[in-house]
């Protein structure tokens, strides 16, 4: 299969390292890229975890290209926070290889160190001296996130632990409150220092693309109101959840859950529906997908529009290639920027021939612009929480 300029950029730069990043956007044939970087080390065992909804579809990607898929084992990234017995059995094949490699698609799932899944990812990279990572950026939140994969990859990129990261890159504070008998401690980043430095350790092992088509992206938002039932249901959540004594018992979690709520409360407003019977009017049904957020509005759809593919925010945002779709409808907001991104690259990708228009459903209240500032800003949903007072939340919810 013909590479791409930058796909023959990438190999490159990286054949000549044991280990590497690719950083290349959804679309631009990171699959191809990395099996083209393993495929003369003639591996007799290529461990390749991808997020498991994914696992299908990367098969027949990998079978397409043309991988010999009979030395490839596709595991789900999260399985291994689930089943010991898969850690041990996969640990035992890497040290019976002669030569394994280890590959690790959306590589965002091992950013947290605290996590069983990252600790065990890390651990099982120590096996093999021939790893890559895969992602369309190489942050999700914040620096931090760099400093799991790098590790992963090989401890001599940094040289450094994670405290020694910290305290090298990032300005944090610490504030500890007491609450009854229990002493509650967070740490909120102010600002990085040093991105030259740590851009400079870890350049020689990192290739970034991003995606150039010669179609265009269009946004569109629609606005809808709430009904007077909606409306009143939104202030008595606000009201229940956004007091102070509720938001210190549940560790200020409880943001979380409240803009879950409210957004649930009026997922299925009628005027939304109008509005996708009128994109339907306008579009060729076999164009338009769906993206939705809670299952019984993604039945409530499925029921009103049966020819419309709906999909699940986090089942259907990543790894899929849905470039024959050019109409998609955010029928529910997400705050979270990568995801929403990942969602737009599975239909304007490489192979993506006609211009694409995404249709934003925006209701008449303050949660929903906050959302989408927020995602302007690609500003996570805590980080927006950390910095304002209850009184505050509750005048812009």
């Amino acid at each position: 299969m013909r590479l791409l300029t930058h796909q023959n950029k990438a190999i490159n730069k990286l054949q000549r390292y044991k280990v590497g990043a690719l950083f290349m956007e959804p679309g631009t044939g990171k699959t191809l890229t990395a099996y083209k970087l393993i495929e003369p080390l003639k591996s007799d065992y290529i461990l390749w975890f991808t997020p498991f909804q994914t696992k299908t579809n990367l098969f027949a990607e990998l079978s397409k290209i043309g991988a010999d898929t009979s030395v490839i084992d596709i595991q789900g990234i999260e399985s291994l926070s689930n089943s010991d017995r898969l850690y041990f059995d996969l640990i035992n094949r890497l040290d019976n290889a002669k030569l394994p490699v280890i590959v690790v698609d959306e590589s965002l799932k091992i950013k947290n160190w605290e996590a069983k899944r990252t600790k065990r990812i890390i651990n099982i990279g120590s096996k093999s001296e021939y790893k890559l990572i895969l992602n369309g950026t190489p942050l999700s939140r914040n620096l931090l996130d760099l400093w799991a994969q790098m590790e992963f990859l090989s401890p001599k990129i940094l040289n450094m632990n994670l405290a020694e990261f910290k305290n090298t890159f990032v300005e944090y504070i610490t504030i500890t409150k007491r609450i009854g008998y229990k002493s509650l401690t967070k740490e909120f980043i102010n600002k990085y220092h040093n991105i030259d430095y740590l851009y400079q350790l870890i350049k020689p092992y990192v290739f970034e693309a991003e995606l150039e088509l010669d179609t265009h992206k269009q946004y569109i938002d629609l606005s809808y109101s709430l009904t007077d039932e909606e409306l009143k249901e939104h202030q008595i959540i606000k009201e229940k959840y956004l007091d102070d004594e509720r938001m210190e018992l549940r560790n200020n979690n409880i943001f979380l859950e409240i803009t879950q709520k409210l957004q649930h409360n009026y997922s299925q407003s009628p005027e939304k529906f109008e509005i996708v019977k009128n994109i339907l009017r306008n579009n060729p049904k076999n164009s338009v997908l769906i993206y939705a957020k809670y299952i019984d509005t993604q039945y409530a759809l499925k029921k009103a529009f049966p020819e419309v593919p709906v999909l699940s925010w986090q089942k259907h945002a990543f790894g899929l290639n849905l470039q024959q779709y050019n109409r998609i409808i955010f029928f529910d907001k997400v705050w979270d920027y990568a995801l929403r991104d990942q969602a737009e690259h599975r239909v304007y990708r490489l192979g993506q021939t006609t211009d694409v228009v995404f249709y934003d459903l925006t209701g008449n209240v303050g949660l929903e612009e906050l959302i989408n500032k927020n995602i302007s800003k690609k500003q996570s949903l805590l980080q927006y929480f950390k910095k304002h007072s209850v009184k505050e939340l509750m005048q812009k919810l």
